[in-house]
Parts: C-alpha cells; structure tokens; sequence
C-alpha cells in the first residue's frame, strides 16, 4: 500500500484534488493496487487555522509518505500578508524541506484540443509533447538578495549561484527522462553572458558525454523562447535553470490552449515527488462546478509513473482523459463550437467510465 499526503489547498484545490482521487481510486480498483491518503494543510486554508502557510505537521506528514498530492494554494484573500506569511511562502517552504530540485512540467497538445493551440496548423502540424525539466532550489530564487540605498540611490540586486553539484544532478534527470521518450535534450542557458551559464553548460556537455545515446544539443534562452513558438515540435527534453524554467514552461504551457490541462511534479533524489497542476487556485470560479479537473488528474498519472511505479495505470488514466475529449466533451475553459460543456464532477465521472 502506497502512502499519499493529500494537500487540498485554496480555491478550486478542493474540487479538482477530490476529482483526482476518484480516478485514483478507480485506476486502483482496475489494476489491483492500493492508496492510503492522509490529508493535511498547506496555503491560506492553513494560514486561516494554523496562522502559518505550512505547518510542520504538514511536512512531517509529507516525509512519511510517498508522494505528495497537491491542489493549489492562494488567493486575494491573504494577499496583503508579507511575502514570508503568503501562501505562496508554503509552497516554497515544503519544496525546500522535502528537497525537490527538479520541476517536470510535461506541455502536450492533445489532438482533440488542436483548435485550442494559439499556433497556426503548420506550426503544429508535427504534433506538440515536450517536457520542460527546472532546476527548482536554485539561481536567482534562492540567491542572496539585497537592498540599499545611496547618496540616495536605491539598487536591489539578487545573486544567481549554482554549484556543479547542482547543475550536474538536474542535467542527469533530463537525460533520464529523455531515455523514455524521444531520446533528445536540449540543455538550455545564457553563456554569451552569464558566467554560471558557462559553468552550466560546461557541465551539462560533461553529462552528455556519458550519455551518447541521447542527441544533445544547446540553445540560449532567448532563441529558445522564440523556437518554442516558431518550431515546437523540434524539442523533446529541455533542461534549465530556475529562472529560464519558470518562463519557459509558462511558455509552453500556453501553446497547449489551457492551463487547465497541464500537470506539474517536483521530485528529490529518490522516488518522492510533489504533483500538483500548473493551474492557480482560481478562488473566482471555486464552488461553482466549472475547475478544469484535468490537469489534477494528469498530476496524478504523473504520480502513479514517476513515485509508485505504476506505469499501466497511468497509461490508461491518460488514455481515458484523451478518450473523453475525443468524443467532444469539455470543461468551459477549453469549450469550442460543436462540443457539449460539462463541469468538473460529470468530467470526472466520464473519465472514470473510460477507465
């Protein structure tokens, strides 16, 4: 029996993370295998009952498990807190704590949803799956910050540092994804400029070197940002910093159609991860029965393959959600002409009958 720590979270967490559960519990009664959840606080739900963003019940209850479950944490409701207190603040704070340096966010365009892509048809025309891998506990993020004022002149600054420890280990996560898939990483940086990108690509070529099975190659960010638009299908695996991955994978994210599709895991140097969706909290549409309650469930395949080892079942939990879009179901944010809109819990349910 596997151990899950549930953190349902704010906003429409709740909803999507029960939606993620069924198919869960579902997927789990076809392959015979069993989950036992425990649930726990995280975000401005805990700030409201604990008076902190992330408990340390939450964390040790994160450490006794074996994979972490995750709705989405936020809201206006707590946005005047100092940035230490917010939500977000937890978020960061279990990241730390649980060790997750590596951010895998997977952008795929499900065919049914090709209307959906902002990119023209021969833009598309090869097809759009590619994982964009982060390194998450470094760079600028976590660097030394600083602020001072003189002869009345105010400068901030923010130290981007990486170790070749750090680089050498999300390099490695990338080439290990890659060998699943298409066999190509795309290692990518700013060494015209920056010199913890040359030491960034320095190690990543010693890492390519072990690995002469994988086509390696490079790009600077700002090529890269243009190609994910101009030639998508060209990228397989690409592996970045921690700033370059946060616009990056927003980037990709977006040339699926929908937030509301795209799942999202932070895993350490074992087996454990964190899965949420790459969604916000959405606290405007919370309680109305309208939450995507995709991107949750993908996050949970991405938990049953990645933490659990239980690649069938997250094989046809993804097959199930393509399944239901095929046959012209969607949730209002990825409605179109001709398709019939339903809300989160008839989604569900429909994806449950295709298990």
């Amino acid at each position: 029996m596997s151990k899950i720590c549930v953190i349902k979270g704010d906003g429409i967490g709740p909803e999507v993370v029960d939606s993620a559960i069924e198919i869960l519990n579902k997927a789990a009664e076809k392959f015979n295998f069993k989950l036992d959840y425990n649930y726990t606080l995280m975000g401005g739900i805990a700030i409201d009952e604990t008076g902190v963003p992330l408990p340390k019940e939450t964390v040790n209850a994160a450490k006794a498990s074996d994979a972490v479950l995750l709705g989405a944490v936020g809201g206006a409701k707590w946005d005047n807190l100092p940035g230490d207190k917010r939500p977000e603040a937890g978020l960061l704070g279990i990241r730390k704590a649980l060790g997750l340096y590596a951010n895998i966010r997977p952008a795929k365009l499900f065919t049914p949803l090709i209307n959906a892509c902002p990119l023209r048809r021969r833009v598309i025309k090869n097809g759009l799956d590619l994982v964009i891998v982060r390194e998450l506990t470094g760079g600028a993020y976590f660097g030394k910050k600083r602020t001072v004022t003189k002869d009345g002149v105010k400068s901030a600054s923010d130290l981007m540092i990486y170790s070749d420890f750090e680089i050498g280990r999300i390099v490695e996560t990338a080439f290990e994804i890659a060998s699943k898939r298409k066999k190509s990483v795309c290692s990518v940086e700013k060494a015209n400029v920056l010199e913890s990108s040359r030491l960034w690509r320095e190690i990543a070529r010693k890492v390519a070197d072990r690995h002469p099975e994988i086509q390696y190659s490079e790009m600077l960010v700002d090529n890269c940002a243009m190609q994910l638009v101009r030639n998508p299908s060209q990228f397989d695996v690409i592996v970045t910093e921690n700033l370059f991955g946060d616009i990056l994978s927003d980037e990709a994210a977006m040339l699926t159609g929908s937030l509301g599709m795209l799942p999202s895991a932070s895993l350490n140097e074992t087996s454990f991860g964190l899965y949420e969706p790459v969604h916000g909290s959405a606290p405007d549409i919370a309680g109305k029965n309208i939450a995507n309650p995709c991107a949750t469930i993908l996050s949970a395949t991405m938990m049953l393959r990645y933490s659990l080892g239980l690649s069938e079942a997250a094989d046809a939990i993804e097959a199930a959600v393509e399944a239901v879009l095929a046959d012209g179901y969607r949730t209002r944010d990825i409605a179109e002409e001709g398709c019939r809109v339903v809300g989160t819990d008839e989604m569900t349910e429909l994806i449950k009958g295709k298990i």
